[in-house]
């Protein structure tokens, strides 16, 4: 009889190995061999991160081979920062402010963060949102009330305590809740809250719900209280929401704005950072048929307000389009 050599037994059990771990990997990371699976963090399901973040997976799914991304309900760009440091996810969507104080090492950050923009995404509108009949009619009425000012961890919470502070509004001033999007419009529909902050793209989803069952105001900025934010935090711009964007609120009103970048830890493959630009560029109307703030998204708005220097791979992009790309936005890996 032929008797196996231990060689062959070994040859054996390692196929049997390597095999399983094949399987549990498609198993555990859900894509195929060959392929890589990236995360993308967003932000709550009653915002404007979600939606996007969701339309960006489609446009990498689609067509860039290789690639299987996924997106990821998360607190939001605090969170968001933290999840790219850790490689926990590839790409994360962050407001600009809080791009800044990772940089820097401010905020929510003891410490540098290395961050890369991809894509600058569109603008976001301070949003204080009240019931028609309520007793706040300006930012000084909030005093005394119950006012949530966005979700732990997220670019609100962190956008609402500079813009208040800015305006003598600190947190021992009013009663503070941290909700959620979604959980702000609860807190409104039930009165469990005076006022909702949302630092958000207009129009969002939980905003427009609490409007078809709610008559609603959100809180218009002076110029003096909107020239005391931006004297004080630079990177926070003016924004007007036109009347008729939320049911029943008819008026053009005007609040701070911020911001928001796609970023990636400077480690990124530079093929493949240029693989993502370039698909969400020349398939935004895919990300417009999604969330119509998409048509912020273009290569000229992304050089004008990136924050964080750019990825090689997005640089390589720009000058492939005939782009100037400027010198605070080149990294020092390759300066």
């Amino acid at each position: 009889m032929f008797k196996k050599s231990g060689y062959h037994l070994f040859s054996k059990k390692l196929l049997v190995l390597i095999t399983v771990f094949t399987l549990l990997t498609i198993i555990l990371y859900g894509c195929a061999p060959g392929e890589q699976r990236i995360s993308i963090a967003t932000g709550g399901t009653g915002g404007t991160y979600y939606p996007y973040g969701g339309a960006m997976a489609s446009i990498i799914n689609k067509y860039i081979s290789g690639l299987e991304a996924s997106a990821e309900v998360t607190g939001a760009s605090v969170e968001n920062v933290r999840l790219i440091e850790s490689n926990e996810s590839q790409l994360a969507l962050v407001m600009d402010d809080v791009v800044y104080h990772a940089l820097h090492a401010q905020g929510a950050f003891d410490h540098e963060i290395e961050l890369r923009t991809l894509v600058e995404m569109y603008p976001h509108f301070f949003h204080i949102v009240v019931h028609e009949e309520s007793s706040i009619q300006s930012l000084n009425d909030l005093a005394g009330k119950k006012v949530s000012v966005g979700a732990p961890g997220s670019g609100t919470e962190t956008m609402s305590q500079q813009v208040l502070e800015a305006l003598g509004l600190t947190y021992d001033k009013f009663n503070v809740f941290r909700l959620s999007f979604t959980e702000n419009t609860e807190g409104l529909r039930d009165r469990v809250i005076d006022a909702g902050i949302w630092s958000v793209g207009p129009p969002t989803a939980s905003i427009m719900d609490l409007a078809t069952t709610h008559d609603i105001r959100i809180l218009n900025f002076t110029e003096e209280e909107l020239a005391a934010v931006q004297s004080k935090y630079p990177y926070y711009l003016t924004m007007t929401l036109e009347g008729g964007t939320y049911q029943g609120v008819e008026e053009d009103l005007t609040a701070p704005s911020v911001w928001n970048s796609v970023v990636v830890g400077k480690n990124m493959p530079e093929e493949q950072a240029y693989e993502i630009v370039k698909a969400l560029f020349e398939h935004r109307d895919e990300l417009e048929q999604v969330y119509v703030g998409a048509s912020w998204t273009t290569p000229e708005n992304t050089i004008d307000y990136a924050i964080a220097p750019l990825h090689p791979g997005a640089i390589r992009y720009f000058k492939e389009i005939g782009l100037e790309v400027p010198d605070r936005l080149i990294p020092p890996e390759i300066k």
